[in-house]
């Protein structure tokens, strides 16, 4: 069946930069050796720990409230401690990527991330105005991986699972969930390898 829509993830995927990825990581610990009344490193260990049990990805969202945080205020630590504006550049390829791409598909964005985080995020990186719907943690506060979310994903955008192509950097986190429900899947680990979905057009 021929792909109508693409759901891209956006952090590790539209852009690439350890540094973001760090200050969200020291907000996450930070929060919890608050919650736990503990140092940092303490707060590091339980967390590395908690990820590395969970079963379904070991996302930060997943681990922060199986130690007892809440989403929301993980959210607004990240909103408040990250800064994009700082560490982010737009890659011109990366744009003309999603132009060419919506000569053709319905583009979207389902991440874990926050509203305003993710907006000042693909503002930063020059996409915000490409995007036709973005779903982002605040839509349910339910992170992923969850079928319930793809569920309702595919139909706010009125797509059947096979019309729908997910794209992500972490299989386990982005795309196992969607490949089950029968969406195709394009896992990537580089820039360079997320252009190669020009090919899709070309």
């Amino acid at each position: 069946m021929t792909i109508k829509a693409i759901v891209f993830d956006l952090d590790g995927t539209l852009y690439q930069e350890d540094r973001l990825g760090e200050e969200v990581n020291q907000s996450a610990i930070h929060y919890v050796a608050d919650l736990k009344g503990v140092a940092p490193a303490e707060a590091e260990t339980l967390l590395q720990a908690t990820r590395a049990a969970d079963g379904a990805g070991g996302t930060l969202s997943r681990a922060v409230v199986a130690l007892g945080g809440t989403l929301q205020e993980m959210h607004l630590r990240f909103a408040a401690d990250c800064h994009p504006e700082q560490l982010l550049k737009p890659d011109h390829r990366v744009r003309v990527l999603l132009q060419l791409l919506s000569t053709r598909f319905q583009l979207h964005l389902y991440t874990n991330n926050n509203r305003n985080l993710s907006s000042r995020i693909m503002k930063q990186i020059g996409v915000d105005d490409l995007l036709e719907r973005v779903f982002t943690i605040e839509d349910h506060w339910i992170p992923k991986p969850d079928r319930r979310i793809i569920e309702d994903i595919l139909a706010k955008i009125d797509c059947r699972a096979q019309e729908t192509l997910f794209v992500g950097d972490r299989y386990r986190v982005d795309l196992a969930v969607p490949e089950a429900m029968g969406c195709a899947v394009f896992e990537m680990k580089t820039t360079e390898e997320l252009l190669t979905l020009a090919d899709l057009v070309h």
